[in-house]
C-alpha cells in the first residue's frame, strides 16, 4: 500500500501548479496541510531565481542567478547549479522548522499531508534537509506529496530512493495530462490518508 504521492516531469510542466491545487481541495476535505512550494522569481521578465514558499505564506530566498546573488555568500562555501547561487541558509531556515511542526502534530483525526515542492538539485545540498525528508518518509504520522525531477544525467541519490520505494506512487506530468491528472491525485491522497488515519 503506498502512503506518499510524487509528481515528477520536465521543468515547467506545471508540477507545483498541481500541488498546489490538490493541497486546495485536500485542505477543502478537511486534511491539514503543511510545507513548502518552489516559486520561480522574475524581473523584467526575466528568471533570477527560485523562492521557497510556506503553505502559509511566508517566503525564502532558494536561489538567485550568480550576478544578483553577488555579496550574498561572500566569506561561505559557494553551492551553485547551473546559473544559481543557492542560499543555503536561507533556505534551511524556512523548510527544516516546518518539519519539526509536521512531526509535532499528533492531534486530529490524523489526516496530515506534507508538501515538498521539490526535492532537487538544490536543495540536496542540505544534509538536514536529506535527514528530515527520510525521517519523514518513514514516520506513521503524515503522508507527503512531493515533486521530483525527471530523471537524466547523473542521478540524485536521495530522488531514486524516493522513486524505488514501494510505499510511493509517482505521477509522471506531462503536458498532455497535466489537465486532466488532478482528480488522479486527489484520489491517490485521499486513499493514503484514509489507510493512516
Amino acid at each position: 500500500m503506498f502512503k506518499h504521492v510524487f509528481l515528477t516531469g520536465p521543468p515547467g510542466v506545471g508540477k507545483t501548479t498541481l500541488v498546489r491545487k490538490a493541497s486546495e481541495a485536500l485542505v477543502s476535505s478537511g486534511a491539514a496541510v503543511e510545507g513548502f512550494y518552489t516559486e520561480e522569481v522574475r524581473e523584467g521578465g526575466r528568471r533570477v531565481g527560485f523562492d521557497v514558499v510556506t503553505t502559509t505564506g511566508e517566503r525564502g530566498r532558494l536561489s538567485r542567478i550568480k550576478d544578483s546573488a553577488a555579496g550574498a555568500t561572500r566569506g561561505r562555501r559557494e553551492y551553485t547549479v547551473g546559473q544559481y547561487v543557492v542560499d543555503l541558509t536561507s533556505f534551511e531556515k524556512l523548510s527544516l522548522p516546518l518539519f519539526t511542526s509536521m512531526g509535532s502534530l499528533t492531534q486530529g483525526d490524523g489526516r496530515k499531508v506534507f508538501v515538498i515542492d521539490e526535492i532537487g538539485k538544490m536543495e540536496l545540498f542540505s544534509q538536514p534537509f536529506i535527514r528530515e525528508v527520510r525521517q519523514t518518509l518513514d514516520s506513521p504520522r503524515c503522508s507527503i506529496l512531493g515533486t521530483i525531477p525527471i530523471s537524466r544525467g547523473k542521478p540524485l541519490a536521495l530522488v531514486e530512493e524516493v522513486r524505488g520505494r514501494s510505499d510511493v506512487r509517482v505521477f509522471t506530468v506531462s503536458k498532455d495530462n497535466r489537465n486532466v491528472i488532478l482528480q488522479d491525485i486527489v484520489s491517490a491522497l485521499q486513499e493514503c490518508l484514509t489507510h493512516s488515519s
